[in-house]
């Protein structure tokens, strides 16, 4: 199975900055998940809880129907 984003882990803000949060679990920040299962840490619960779910964490393994900004003149 395949969500177009994992957003829905616990977070937390980073101490006395009001707009950067982090994974409560694995404590990785989410601007560096970026809604994807693997910007979480391997170990960390959430995602393994997802993976034995069902749910892929290869982002690279999701087709996109996206395009690059260089396809276009």
């Amino acid at each position: 199975m395949k969500k177009p984003y994992y957003i829905d882990f616990p977070q937390e803000a980073f101490e006395g900055q009001m707009h950067r949060y982090r994974c409560a679990i694995c404590k990785e920040e989410t601007t560096t998940i970026n809604g994807k299962l693997s910007g979480h840490l391997p170990t960390c619960e959430y995602r393994l809880a997802l993976e034995r779910a069902g749910y892929e964490a290869v982002g690279s393994s999701v087709k996109s129907n996206c395009c690059e900004a260089d396809d276009f003149d």
